[in-house]
């Protein structure tokens, strides 16, 4: 008699993924899920486990499988100290991966900021911790317990921005490091974003694995805990069930439709830069108007842009783009120059946008990062101030 079914559908989506691993390491065979030769050392792979339902199944499912491809399997917790005996639910979690023969079991300890807000700020430490763990015991990648409920509500959060296809398509199956460290050679893998919530807690029940429901989840104070407990809710009160499995449809659709944009944008942007004017300190070609910046920070001054590093674009060529190929290009132009991708928002490129398509002698636009977008006759100028 096979596993229950929900056991046997962690463990496949599991499988899947540990294959695709196994085939990009050095020595794996295309096409093959075999192991690796025996002359070489099987590659790591990691989960990351809170304690909850999502993650423990991620973690059984690992334990099961890796061995069965030739894999060595760790895993690592996150102790945010943001609650009174976090550090003992650390303990608690690694206890239960080296129960699970998860080896290496970790608890890393961080410190969260306050950039960005609570939810951001926690996330911002906790990547950044297991990226250096990942970088030192030398993982292939690192397993993240996301499911399909947690795309749908990601899908929702982008809708709420307005920040576009990008936004909408929701958590990638394959990522880098989302923390944005140069030169990781690990990556983020999602196993479960084709897999409910309630199959991972079925998953954990029928397996007897001890689960921990961390109390953020059901705090309204938190902006996921207010879409997961009443936007959801809601919509399929009003539009019926399958709005789970809609949403998460609507993410993959709209990935793809965001990857060819961005490979339009980047054959673009090789076509569009231009050579840097000469820095002026007057106001001809650059900000004579009195019109006012973007509303995400103060006007910088063309006297601003002497000097500093930046890109010139020709406007003639830019402004023949389809607007979401041209904002695209746009934003990966601030971006390269230094404006934190997470701090430009769309309101932002709307602003720098304006400086091609409706030009009338607006004064330079500022961006996150002591980065500023100037019109010069021509060309479109963006540089650090």
């Amino acid at each position: 008699m096979g596993p229950h079914p929900a056991v046997a559908a962690i463990r496949l989506a599991v499988r899947r993924t540990l294959r695709d691993v196994l085939q990009d390491a050095p020595g794996g065979s295309p096409g093959s899920p075999g192991p690796l030769a025996p002359h070489r050392r099987p590659p790591l792979v990691l989960v990351a486990c809170s304690g909850g339902a999502d993650s423990m199944a991620l973690a059984s499912a690992l334990a099961f499988e890796a061995p069965r491809l030739g894999l060595r399997a760790g895993g690592l917790t996150v102790d945010h100290g943001l609650q009174p005996g976090s550090d003992d639910r650390a303990r608690e979690v690694v206890s239960r991966l080296a129960e699970l023969s998860l080896e290496p079991a970790e608890a890393l300890t961080v410190a969260v900021g306050r950039d960005g807000g609570p939810e951001a700020a926690a996330r911002t430490a906790r990547y950044t911790a297991l990226d250096e763990a990942a970088d030192r015991l030398g993982a292939a990648a690192v397993l993240l317990g996301h499911t399909r409920d947690d795309q749908a509500e990601t899908v929702l959060l982008g809708l709420a921005r307005g920040s576009g296809t990008r936004s909408l398509s929701g958590m990638a199956a394959v990522s880098g490091s989302p923390a944005g460290r140069r030169g990781v050679r690990h990556r983020y893998l999602r196993p479960f974003l084709a897999v409910d919530r309630q199959t991972t807690r079925k998953a954990c029940m029928v397996q007897s694995l001890p689960v921990w429901d961390d109390p953020h989840n059901a705090d309204p104070a938190f902006t996921r805990s207010r879409v997961r407990h009443d936007a959801l809710p809601a919509l399929e009160k009003a539009l019926g069930k399958g709005v789970v499995e809609a949403l998460a449809r609507t993410a993959q659709l709209s990935r793809d439709d965001a990857d060819a944009l961005d490979a339009w944008a980047r054959e673009a942007e090789r076509e569009v830069r231009t050579e840097l004017p000469p820095s002026r300190a007057d106001g001809d070609g650059g900000g004579g108007g009195g019109g006012r910046g973007g509303r995400g920070g103060d006007v910088a001054n063309v006297a601003d842009l002497t000097g500093g590093s930046g890109s010139a674009l020709d406007v003639t060529r830019l402004g023949a783009l389809p607007p979401a190929v041209r904002r695209r290009v746009l934003r990966r132009v601030a971006v390269a120059t230094g404006s934190p991708a997470g701090s430009l928002f769309a309101r932002h490129i709307e602003e720098v946008d304006r400086l091609v398509t409706d030009w009338h002698g607006q004064r330079a636009i500022s961006l996150p990062g002591r980065v500023a977008a100037l019109r010069q006759g021509g060309t479109l100028v963006i540089r650090q101030v």
